[in-house]
C-alpha cells in the first residue's frame, strides 16, 4: 500500500469514529447566546402536557445530534418547545434579570447550568445593570441544583428556597 492510501484510510477511520461518538453520546442541551432569539411564551406549557421527547432509534439519535450541534452554530435554541423555568427561584435573580436572560435566549435552569466559564463570561457582558451577578450570586451553581430538583442540596448550600 502506498502512503497516500494509508493516509486516506486513516482519515476515513477518524471520521467514522467521530460519527459514532456523535451518534452514541448523550444529547446535551445547548445554550444560544444570539440576540435574535424570540421571547419566551407568556405562560409556560401546562404541566400535564409533556415536552416532546427524542426517539431512541438510530435516525432519531442522528437527528437529535444534528440539532444539538447545529443550534450553537446557527445561533438558535434547538429545543424551543420546552417550557421556561421560573428563573427567579435563583437567589439574586429577580424578574428584571430574568427578562434580560430571556432576551439573551436563556429560559431554563439547564441552560444556565450548562454554561462553561467562557460562555458565562459572555452572558455576563450582556447583563447590563446586572453585570457580575452571575458570578457573585453563583447563578450557575444554583441552577445546577434546581435543574436536578435537589432542593435539600440547594437549601444546604444557599439557604431556604422561597
Amino acid at each position: 500500500m502506498s502512503n497516500s492510501t494509508l493516509i486516506i484510510a486513516a482519515i476515513v477511520a477518524l471520521f467514522a469514529i467521530i460519527g459514532l461518538v456523535l451518534l452514541l453520546r448523550k444529547p446535551t442541551q445547548r445554550v444560544s447566546l444570539s440576540e435574535s432569539m424570540p421571547p419566551p411564551a407568556a405562560k409556560p406549557a401546562p404541566a400535564a402536557k409533556p415536552a416532546a421527547k427524542e426517539g431512541h432509534g438510530l435516525a432519531d439519535g442522528a437527528a437529535a445530534a444534528v440539532l444539538d450541534m447545529a443550534g450553537p452554530v446557527i445561533g438558535v435554541d434547538a429545543h424551543p418547545d420546552l417550557p421556561a423555568d421560573e428563573l427567579t427561584r435563583i437567589k439574586g435573580l429577580g424578574p428584571k434579570a430574568q427578562s434580560v436572560l430571556a432576551g439573551i435566549g436563556i429560559h431554563r435552569f439547564a441552560q444556565l447550568a450548562a454554561l462553561d466559564p467562557a460562555q458565562a463570561a459572555e452572558v455576563d457582558t450582556r447583563l447590563g445593570a446586572f453585570k457580575g451577578r452571575i458570578f457573585r450570586d453563583r447563578w450557575i451553581d444554583q441552577a445546577r441544583y434546581l435543574e436536578q430538583g435537589d432542593t435539600a442540596g440547594f437549601e444546604k448550600e444557599f439557604g431556604k428556597l422561597g
